[in-house]
Protein backbone atom coordinates (compact mmCIF):
# COMPACT_ATOMS: atom_id res chain seq x y z
CA UNK A 1 0.00 0.00 0.00
CA UNK A 2 1.91 3.33 -1.04
CA UNK A 3 1.84 6.07 1.58
CA UNK A 4 -0.35 9.15 0.31
CA UNK A 5 2.02 11.96 -0.31
CA UNK A 6 1.43 15.02 1.85
CA UNK A 7 1.47 18.23 -0.80
CA UNK A 8 3.77 20.80 1.48
CA UNK A 9 3.71 23.41 -1.30
CA UNK A 10 0.51 25.35 -1.06
CA UNK A 11 1.27 24.82 3.04
CA UNK A 12 4.61 26.49 1.83
CA UNK A 13 3.25 29.54 0.20
CA UNK A 14 0.12 30.16 2.04
CA UNK A 15 2.54 30.76 5.05
CA UNK A 16 4.70 32.88 3.24
CA UNK A 17 1.26 34.87 2.39
CA UNK A 18 0.60 35.31 6.03
CA UNK A 19 4.03 36.16 7.03
CA UNK A 20 4.51 39.18 4.09
CA UNK A 21 0.95 40.57 5.47
CA UNK A 22 2.31 40.45 8.90
CA UNK A 23 5.49 42.83 7.85
CA UNK A 24 3.60 44.83 5.23
CA UNK A 25 1.05 45.50 8.44
CA UNK A 26 4.18 45.88 11.14
CA UNK A 27 6.09 48.31 8.26
CA UNK A 28 3.03 50.67 7.97
CA UNK A 29 2.50 50.60 11.56
CA UNK A 30 5.93 51.24 12.95
CA UNK A 31 7.93 52.34 9.84
CA UNK A 32 5.78 54.41 7.85
CA UNK A 33 3.15 56.49 9.95
CA UNK A 34 2.21 59.14 8.74
CA UNK A 35 3.60 61.71 11.21
CA UNK A 36 1.69 64.09 13.07
CA UNK A 37 2.08 67.55 11.93
CA UNK A 38 4.09 69.53 15.49
CA UNK A 39 2.89 73.47 16.09
CA UNK A 40 5.50 74.84 14.62
CA UNK A 41 4.99 78.78 15.65
CA UNK A 42 7.01 81.48 13.82
CA UNK A 43 8.10 84.67 14.65
CA UNK A 44 5.77 87.73 12.17
CA UNK A 45 7.81 90.70 13.81
CA UNK A 46 10.48 92.28 15.54
CA UNK A 47 11.08 95.63 17.28
CA UNK A 48 15.17 96.00 16.23
CA UNK A 49 17.41 97.23 19.19
CA UNK A 50 14.92 95.65 22.16
CA UNK A 51 14.08 92.16 21.13
CA UNK A 52 10.78 92.21 21.12
CA UNK A 53 9.01 89.27 19.00
CA UNK A 54 5.54 89.51 17.85
CA UNK A 55 4.16 85.71 17.03
CA UNK A 56 2.13 84.48 14.10
CA UNK A 57 -0.22 82.69 17.07
CA UNK A 58 -1.12 86.45 19.14
CA UNK A 59 -4.47 87.40 19.71
CA UNK A 60 -5.91 90.59 17.26
CA UNK A 61 -5.72 92.34 20.24
CA UNK A 62 -2.28 91.89 20.97
CA UNK A 63 -1.10 92.10 17.40
CA UNK A 64 -2.57 96.05 18.03
CA UNK A 65 -0.81 96.46 20.98
CA UNK A 66 2.70 95.45 19.33
CA UNK A 67 2.24 97.71 16.27
CA UNK A 68 1.61 100.63 19.27
CA UNK A 69 4.93 99.95 21.26
CA UNK A 70 7.21 99.56 17.15
CA UNK A 71 5.69 102.87 16.94
CA UNK A 72 6.30 104.61 20.02
CA UNK A 73 9.97 102.79 20.32
CA UNK A 74 10.88 103.95 16.82
CA UNK A 75 9.79 107.33 16.94
CA UNK A 76 12.78 109.89 17.32
CA UNK A 77 11.67 110.61 20.98
CA UNK A 78 10.49 107.58 23.25
CA UNK A 79 7.96 108.45 25.41
CA UNK A 80 8.53 106.72 28.27
CA UNK A 81 5.08 106.88 30.13
CA UNK A 82 3.72 105.23 26.72
CA UNK A 83 6.34 102.72 26.37
CA UNK A 84 5.53 101.51 29.86
CA UNK A 85 1.95 101.58 29.64
CA UNK A 86 1.97 99.39 26.33
CA UNK A 87 4.90 96.85 28.24
CA UNK A 88 2.19 96.59 31.40
CA UNK A 89 -0.75 95.68 28.80
CA UNK A 90 0.90 93.42 26.79
CA UNK A 91 2.47 92.04 29.41
CA UNK A 92 -0.97 91.11 30.97
CA UNK A 93 -2.78 90.58 27.88
CA UNK A 94 0.16 87.21 26.56
CA UNK A 95 0.07 86.42 30.26
CA UNK A 96 -3.45 85.85 31.04
CA UNK A 97 -4.17 84.57 27.27
CA UNK A 98 -4.10 80.85 28.02
CA UNK A 99 -6.11 80.04 24.76
CA UNK A 100 -3.25 80.22 22.21
CA UNK A 101 -0.45 78.60 24.91
CA UNK A 102 1.02 75.39 23.13
CA UNK A 103 2.08 73.45 26.69
CA UNK A 104 2.11 74.43 30.30
CA UNK A 105 5.77 75.69 29.31
CA UNK A 106 4.67 78.03 27.14
CA UNK A 107 4.46 80.73 29.57
CA UNK A 108 2.99 84.10 27.74
CA UNK A 109 5.07 87.51 28.45
CA UNK A 110 7.94 86.15 29.40
CA UNK A 111 10.08 88.79 27.17
CA UNK A 112 8.94 91.88 29.03
CA UNK A 113 9.65 89.99 32.24
CA UNK A 114 13.17 91.45 34.05
CA UNK A 115 15.44 88.84 32.80
CA UNK A 116 17.13 87.80 35.98
CA UNK A 117 13.64 86.22 37.17
CA UNK A 118 12.25 84.76 34.10
CA UNK A 119 13.57 81.15 35.23
CA UNK A 120 11.80 81.16 38.34
CA UNK A 121 8.76 83.16 36.68
CA UNK A 122 8.42 80.43 34.21
CA UNK A 123 8.87 77.26 36.79
CA UNK A 124 6.07 79.07 39.21
CA UNK A 125 3.52 79.96 36.22
CA UNK A 126 3.43 76.37 35.05
CA UNK A 127 3.43 74.65 38.54
CA UNK A 128 -0.24 77.28 38.99
CA UNK A 129 -1.90 79.02 36.36
CA UNK A 130 -0.49 77.05 33.77
CA UNK A 131 -0.17 73.57 35.01
CA UNK A 132 -4.25 73.17 33.30
CA UNK A 133 -3.10 73.72 30.06
CA UNK A 134 -2.92 70.80 28.03
CA UNK A 135 -0.80 70.36 25.70
CA UNK A 136 -1.42 71.14 22.08
CA UNK A 137 1.81 70.01 20.18
CA UNK A 138 -0.15 68.11 17.58
CA UNK A 139 -3.35 71.21 17.02
CA UNK A 140 -5.84 68.32 18.92
CA UNK A 141 -6.71 70.23 21.91
CA UNK A 142 -10.17 70.44 22.91
CA UNK A 143 -9.65 72.72 26.32
CA UNK A 144 -11.35 75.66 27.10
CA UNK A 145 -9.26 78.45 27.84
CA UNK A 146 -9.06 82.05 28.70
CA UNK A 147 -8.74 84.80 26.00
CA UNK A 148 -8.20 87.93 26.94
CA UNK A 149 -10.27 90.81 24.94
CA UNK A 150 -8.64 94.11 26.36
CA UNK A 151 -6.86 95.28 29.22
CA UNK A 152 -6.18 98.61 30.77
CA UNK A 153 -3.58 100.07 32.95
CA UNK A 154 -3.72 103.25 35.05
CA UNK A 155 -0.55 104.75 36.11
CA UNK A 156 -0.90 104.79 39.95
CA UNK A 157 2.33 105.89 40.68
CA UNK A 158 6.20 106.51 40.17
CA UNK A 159 7.92 104.63 43.61
CA UNK A 160 11.86 103.40 45.02
CA UNK A 161 12.13 99.57 43.99
CA UNK A 162 14.81 97.63 45.05
CA UNK A 163 15.04 93.99 43.99
CA UNK A 164 18.30 92.00 44.66
CA UNK A 165 20.78 94.61 45.11
CA UNK A 166 19.58 96.96 42.99
CA UNK A 167 17.33 100.25 43.37
CA UNK A 168 15.22 101.61 40.96
CA UNK A 169 14.10 105.08 42.17
CA UNK A 170 11.83 106.11 38.88
CA UNK A 171 9.49 102.23 38.79
CA UNK A 172 6.43 102.66 37.22
CA UNK A 173 3.40 101.04 39.06
CA UNK A 174 0.03 100.06 37.33
CA UNK A 175 -3.17 99.46 38.55
CA UNK A 176 -4.65 96.48 35.89
CA UNK A 177 -8.07 95.40 34.49
CA UNK A 178 -8.28 92.65 32.84
CA UNK A 179 -11.70 91.72 30.07
CA UNK A 180 -11.73 88.24 28.67
CA UNK A 181 -14.28 87.34 26.18
CA UNK A 182 -16.04 84.66 28.28
CA UNK A 183 -15.11 85.35 32.40
CA UNK A 184 -13.33 81.68 33.55
CA UNK A 185 -12.76 83.33 36.87
CA UNK A 186 -9.24 84.03 36.26
CA UNK A 187 -7.64 87.58 38.07
CA UNK A 188 -9.46 90.64 36.61
CA UNK A 189 -7.74 93.74 38.67
CA UNK A 190 -4.14 94.25 40.54
CA UNK A 191 -1.08 95.96 40.30
CA UNK A 192 2.22 95.36 37.72
CA UNK A 193 5.69 97.06 38.44
CA UNK A 194 7.92 97.83 35.54
CA UNK A 195 11.60 98.61 35.93
CA UNK A 196 14.59 100.29 34.31
CA UNK A 197 16.78 97.61 32.92
CA UNK A 198 19.08 99.30 30.50
CA UNK A 199 17.17 100.74 27.83
CA UNK A 200 14.17 99.11 28.23
CA UNK A 201 11.54 98.98 31.08
CA UNK A 202 10.78 95.15 32.84
CA UNK A 203 8.23 93.85 34.76
CA UNK A 204 9.66 93.31 38.12
CA UNK A 205 6.21 92.15 40.29
CA UNK A 206 3.00 91.54 40.26
CA UNK A 207 0.14 91.69 42.83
Amino acid sequence: MKKRRIKKKPIIILTLIILIAVGVAAYFIFFNKEEEKVAEIKNVDTIEGYDYTLSENATKYYKNLFKQLKDVLTADEVDEDKYASLVARMFLADFFNLDNKITKNDVGGLQFVYKDFRDDFVKLASSSMYKIVESDVYGKRKQTLPVVSSVSAEKAENTSFTYGEETDDNAYVFDFKITYDDDMGYQETGTITLIHSNDKLEVAAME
